[in-house]
């Protein structure tokens, strides 16, 4: 029975939800982790039965398991948000699904998204969204913020004419000035992937993100969408697409890129824009060397 609800879900993922692979991928990995730990918790077969009777403490178990596995706060959360979809399918329209407060992460001082933060983000955005193609287009719209740092403006400025994306971007930000940016292939398959799957033509002169409805992609949407994926995720307020810019930049001055070239990477007008990046690193250094000094 567990084995047919899963093949089941993949199909309602894939056929009407039209989530991409790795999400349906994912998804499922999530649902055959969760059916072994209830065979163990509650014992006995899992079935559509069984599942109707969960309550909060079942979850709560689960994800006490896999948090002592090393599953960070992003990734417990996002299991969790997995688990509630795959419930309401498996209940219906007027399923009761167990109620519960995700992780959180601490908050402190200004930190940049980490990488694995990042990525959890952009994927909950794609997989949440109401329309196959719209949860592509939103991956690939965050993933240039986060991967060649684009301002969201510069990125919803783009048009059809940058097509096919090739190594470099030319992008024009504040004050009409323009500079090349890095493309990374990741960034370059998703944005051919939504382009596949978009179902409005692209043309030279219109943008290249469009709206459910055809028109220009207004900014609003992406705020909001991201804003509900870091809710379900237990995600900052400070986690927003201009974070991930931010967090573009940060990484690479960690990585050993020099304060000129990541202002050319920016688009800052004056490398006094781009010290502020020097003051995040030091202090994630500090946050690392006083948790693992001993002396600390």
């Amino acid at each position: 029975m567990s084995d047919m609800l899963i093949r089941d879900w993949d199909a309602h993922l894939a056929h009407e939800k039209r989530r991409s692979e790795h999400t349906r991928r994912a998804y499922i990995a999530t649902a055959t982790r969760f059916f072994a730990f209830l065979s163990r918790h509650r014992g006995g077969a899992v079935d559509a039965r069984m599942l109707k009777t969960l309550t909060p403490n079942d979850l709560r178990a689960y994800l006490a398991e896999r948090r002592a596995e090393g599953l960070g706060n992003a990734s417990a959360a996002r299991e969790l948000s997995a688990l509630r979809t795959f419930l309401r399918f498996v209940g219906g329209s007027n399923a009761s699904v167990p109620q519960m407060r995700g992780p959180r992460v601490k908050k402190g001082l200004p930190r940049p998204v980490s990488p694995a933060e990042a990525l959890a983000l952009v994927q909950d955005v794609e997989d949440h969204a109401r329309e196959g193609w719209v949860g592509a287009r939103d991956f690939a719209l965050l993933l240039l913020l986060y991967g060649a740092g684009l301002r969201i403006g510069e990125a919803l400025s783009l048009t059809g004419a940058v097509l096919p994306l090739g190594e470099t971007l030319r992008v024009t930000g504040k004050r009409n000035k323009t500079r090349i940016v890095p493309v990374l292939p990741a960034v370059a398959a998703a944005v051919l992937r939504y382009v596949e799957a978009c179902p409005w033509p692209i043309a030279k002169e219109t943008p290249l993100f469009l709206g459910a409805r055809g028109g220009p992609l207004q900014p609003g949407v992406v705020r909001a969408s991201v804003r509900s994926a870091r809710r379900a995720l237990g995600l900052p307020e400070r986690t927003t697409p201009h974070a991930l810019r931010h967090s573009f930049a940060t990484h690479l001055l960690a990585g050993g890129a020099d304060l000129r070239s990541l202002q050319e990477l920016l688009g800052h007008a004056s490398l006094a824009s781009t010290q502020v990046y020097t003051a995040v690193d030091a202090a994630h250094l500090l946050d690392i060397y006083r948790s693992a000094h001993p002396r600390a």
